[in-house]
């Protein structure tokens, strides 16, 4: 699979606004931050620094923070890799499932977790537990139509050259099979598959 600089290298950045992609990889880094800080806080004396100064507290903390960076993490994997409108639907929803969680373990953290008349441990697991299920079957399906794309297995390439100057382009068998048969036909089609091709060719270059 291609690197992200060269899957987004030149001018268009295969549609992927510069931008969106810078801010993707800076939420990854602070939810993988995050994910960090929450292990510290709960097994090291991080926990006094910030505020959580009994073993309770640290443990809000520290799942607090973690609940918050596996989500981020998601997020940023749709906003940095080419995705469809419902791939970032998916993991959106799934991030919301998880908030919704963490927002629960807030309330019920911990007085009503497992002790009480009215607990909320298994309503808050499962938020979290789907949210985080959802989002990432969602970057799973980004990742994989991702990797296709950029994998020629299975391509046919064609070199067409005018005027000395060399265009490259990529088209599937079948598309293959169908220019070859007009061109053999002779049906007056060349011209309008040069064309075409040409067009393709000066797209991916784009």
């Amino acid at each position: 699979m291609e690197s992200l600089g060269d899957a987004y290298s030149g001018t268009r950045w295969d549609g992927q606004d510069p931008r969106r992609v810078y801010a993707g990889v800076t939420l990854g880094v602070l939810g993988a931050l995050a994910v960090v800080v929450a292990i510290l806080v709960a097994t090291t004396p991080l926990s006094t620094l910030l505020g959580a100064d009994d073993l309770r507290a640290a443990e809000k903390l520290a799942g607090t923070l973690g609940g918050l960076g596996i989500p981020a993490m998601f997020l940023a994997v749709v906003a940095v890799l080419p995705s469809s409108k419902r791939e970032q639907v998916g993991v959106l929803a799934g991030a919301g499932l998880c908030l919704v969680g963490i927002a629960l373990f807030q309330v019920a953290y911990p007085t009503r977790w497992t002790t009480g008349a009215e607990t909320l441990a298994f309503e808050t697991t499962t938020a979290y537990f789907l949210g985080a299920g959802l989002a990432f079957w969602f970057v799973f399906t980004a990742m994989a139509s991702f990797r296709a794309r950029n994998d020629p297995q299975g391509m046919v390439r064609l070199e067409l050259t005018h005027k000395g100057e060399s265009k490259t382009v990529r088209v599937s068998p079948e598309e293959y099979r169908r220019y070859a048969k007009a061109v053999r036909s002779d049906g007056g089609e060349t011209q309008a598959i040069i064309r075409e091709l040409e067009s393709r060719a000066d797209e991916g270059r784009d």
